[in-house]
């Protein structure tokens, strides 16, 4: 059996060092980045694993159909790491939206046709909704558990108001969607012997964790309260992935992982 692997965003930070945890597992590496140079160099450091560029925005319909149809050509797939993401200051509240939680479920969706018995998904959630301490009333739940609704933007901004228009607050309900929406794909993929999980990283010390840090001088103070004294590396998280869609994880799915050094706890318990 021929086996394909998918990371996006897997030309630089978390995705990259993904990429290099799984290299090897799988017969077939593909390395999705919108950033052409990115992938393409990411796949000659790893050529010898299998793997092989692929260009692609995660909000483009079409080249999702692409992904799903080279994945099929290609065999079995096997694991999917689904890093590609924007913090808030890459963006507007609404592009936040739409990558970071509606292409979720339009990665998801499109790929669950291939999923069989020993697929493993990971989605890139975010310590964000935890230190927000984000407590959805039932109405705005509905909301968010509907991404792939033609109406979903429109229907966010009534449901929270004007204050989601800040990135940082749709930032962290958005990914509070994507830690949603792993629990209930996990029921759909279920009897079909796949698995999926979110991991939630905290600071990690990646060219994106550093421009937001600029833009928030506040990011020092929680590196300061961190129990373990120190930024998170890409490879912290990656070493996690890894697990998460290794056969060592085959009775875990549907939850989310905190991969942030112990902040969160700090943090929430004074």
């Amino acid at each position: 059996m021929t086996t394909v692997g998918i990371v996006t965003g897997a030309g630089r930070g978390m995705g990259l060092a993904c990429a290099r945890r799984i290299a090897g597992r799988v017969d077939t590496l593909l390395l999705v980045d919108r950033d052409e140079v990115s992938a393409a160099e990411a796949a000659a450091e790893l050529a010898d694993a299998g793997a092989e560029p692929f260009v692609l925005d995660v909000t483009d319909p079409g080249g999702l159909a692409r992904l799903a149809e080279r994945t099929a050509r290609a065999g079995t797939l096997r694991a999917v790491v689904h890093a590609a993401g924007i913090s808030p200051t890459m963006a507007d509240w609404r592009r936040i939206f739409a990558v970071d939680l509606v292409a979720t479920a339009m990665l998801a969706e499109t790929l669950r046709p291939l999923a069989t018995t020993g697929t493993a998904m990971v989605c890139f959630a975010s310590m964000a909704p935890v230190l927000a301490r984000v407590d959805p009333d039932p109405a705005v739940a509905e909301v968010l558990d509907e991404p792939l609704d033609e109406r979903f933007l429109d229907r966010v901004r009534e449901a929270l108001g004007p204050a989601v228009e800040d990135p940082g607050a749709a930032y962290a309900w958005a990914k509070h969607g994507v830690q949603r929406f792993v629990r209930r794909e996990a029921t759909r993929l279920g009897p079909l012997g796949a698995r999926v999980c979110s991991v939630s990283p905290g600071i990690i010390d990646t060219p994106q964790g550093r421009q937001e840090a600029e833009h928030h001088p506040s990011m020092a103070a929680l590196v300061e309260r961190t129990p373990l004294a120190r930024r998170g590396r890409p490879e912290d998280v990656a070493a996690v992935v890894a697990f998460l869609v290794s056969d060592d994880a085959a009775f875990v799915t549907g939850t989310d992982v905190l991969v942030d050094g112990g902040v969160c706890a700090a943090v929430n318990t004074g």
